[in-house]
């Protein structure tokens, strides 16, 4: 698959087959491509926490808010809920900042995840103390994000930005799960 196949075919998938198990082989295999993708100062400060059991991804899936814009959403249900997640954290001991390797990490991963024939979600809104206690995170360990990983069920569709220029995702009556794009011209200010 080329890379631009890749890119298009990794959207935000928020609705998983749960029962499709994410194996801890394939996780450990994601996280090598975040490990050999470029890191600033080549300092590696980015370390990950793997979940892949229910209890554990249950207690990871109640500190996280699903879909901003979908305000009569507060999530996926029982049995569309992820079944693996991975929490990027910043080993403070090692750096005391990150720069942009947490997005570097977290594009190989979901990239990786979609050549697998995966999807993911990447949080931000997330309940960190709450996570941080739920893991039993030593205190150097700073929660940067959280990915939330499966085989997707639901079906994800870019779009030319409309007139209304209007970015927010939405879903139509079939659950197609509709994202404008602002149009490459409007991105280019000169060439």
């Amino acid at each position: 698959m080329m890379i631009r196949e890749l890119i298009e075919r990794n959207r935000t998938y928020r609705r998983f087959y749960q029962d499709v198990e994410v194996s801890q082989e394939t996780l450990r295999e994601l996280i090598d491509l975040a490990r050999l993708s470029s890191t600033g100062g080549n300092l590696q400060s980015l370390k990950y926490v793997l979940s892949q059991t229910p209890e554990t991804n249950m207690a990871i899936f109640e500190t996280l808010k699903w879909a901003g814009y979908l305000k009569d959403w507060d999530g996926p249900v029982e049995g569309e809920k992820p079944s693996a997640y991975v929490v990027v954290l910043h080993d403070q001991k090692i750096s005391k900042g990150f720069y942009w390797d947490h997005g570097i990490a977290v594009q190989s991963i979901l990239l990786g995840a979609t050549e697998k024939g995966l999807g993911g979600c990447q949080f931000n809104a997330v309940n960190r103390v709450t996570l941080a206690q739920v893991l039993a995170l030593p205190d150097h360990f700073e929660i940067l994000t959280v990915i939330a990983l499966g085989k997707p069920k639901e079906v994800v569709v870019i779009e030319e930005l409309g007139e209304s220029g209007d970015i927010k995702y939405w879903r139509d009556q079939q659950g197609i799960h509709h994202v404008p794009k602002r149009p490459l011209d409007e991105l280019i200010i000169k060439s």
